[in-house]
């Protein structure tokens, strides 16, 4: 396939990827499709399937079933389709007894194609160039981070792949790793985020997918699922734990759990007007009610979790036995 063909493809097009180990289901069937410039969040909670789908979207192991396409490339077929693809899953690797340069140096001699030459500008674009002559194994958690990176961008890429890049990092760390992964989309790179800092990935993604139990419970943009999911409300009483059975009780309150001292829920005008009603009416007296719009992390809890908090027992949550 020639370069002008591949550019002309989405960047990653999944269609009924299934993961399937013995009895146990990893992956059950995702569909996604990420376009050209997308900072794209893949959300889920633990064992939801997300490492596996990313190594399938890799090459790194075989699909059951379905199909990846990389520029419209398959990762299966040749290793072509990782041409203009980087990244990582889970935490880079180094060596700890070589400075930060000459893990770069030997990850460029094995990679080629000109990987060499920019050694000095990854460095740079993750602000390690003053570090570069230290030995890894002096390196902060988040400096391997931004190290893998670097790794990554030797290999001059289109779409770079990460998988929870923040994970383990202070607060000064997490600011870093935000900082650098909107620079590199804004330098026009597509970039797929697999994280579990949902308020991060609220700041930097245009669009998300969110699994839940090896399967897509929502893909699109996140401005989309904002808008559907109507006004959450944070309501505070007398007692909570009252108000907390009369929302139960009452129709047209969506989404209910409870968060700290406060009771969040989702629901429309009318059903608020009568839910304030029955609540005096249950002597648990309102002291606030507080309309908003929902969050990221409200939406991915209330897709992703049962009624206050308490997971589906419909189905079995499969288990991610390879990561």
């Amino acid at each position: 396939m020639t370069d002008a063909l591949a550019s002309s493809q989405p960047p990653v097009e999944v269609r009924g990827l299934v993961k399937r180990y013995s009895d146990l289901i990893a992956v059950a069937g995702v569909d996604l499709t990420v376009e050209v410039g997308d900072v794209y969040g893949y959300l889920g909670p633990n064992g939801a399937g997300k490492t596996t789908s990313l190594r399938m979207m890799l090459g790194l192991i075989r699909p059951t079933a379905g199909t990846v396409a990389l520029f419209g490339r398959d990762p299966q077929a040749s290793v072509r389709a990782l041409d203009g693809v980087a990244g990582f899953v889970e935490a880079p690797t180094f060596y700890p007894y070589l400075t930060g340069r000459r893990n770069l140096e030997l990850l460029a001699a094995f990679d080629g194609h000109g990987a060499p030459t920019r050694i000095d500008q990854a460095l740079e674009t993750v602000e390690l160039s003053d570090r570069a002559s230290d030995r890894v194994g002096g390196y902060s958690h988040g400096m391997k981070q931004r190290l893998g990176i670097a790794a990554a961008l030797l290999r001059d890429p289109k779409l770079m792949i990460l998988d929870e890049p923040a994970t383990g990092l202070d607060p000064g760390g997490m600011r870093d790793m935000r900082v650098l992964i909107r620079r590199l989309a804004e330098q026009g790179m597509t970039v797929v985020l697999s994280s579990h800092v949902l308020p991060e990935v609220e700041e930097l993604c245009n669009r998300v997918a969110i699994v839940q139990h090896g399967r897509i419970v929502y893909e699109g943009r996140i401005a989309d699922l904002k808008r559907s999911a109507g006004t959450t409300y944070r309501l505070s009483t007398t007692d909570d734990q009252r108000a907390m059975a009369v929302c139960r009780a009452q129709h047209g309150i969506r989404d209910l759990r409870s968060d700290h001292d406060k009771i969040c829920f989702t629901a429309d005008e009318e059903a608020v007007a009568t839910l304030s009603q029955a609540l005096v009416e249950a002597g648990a007296l309102i002291r606030a009610l507080v309309p908003g719009t929902a969050t990221l992390e409200d939406l991915f809890f209330s897709l992703t979790e049962g009624e206050d908090g308490a997971r589906p027992v419909s189905e079995p949550e499969p288990v991610e036995v390879s990561r």
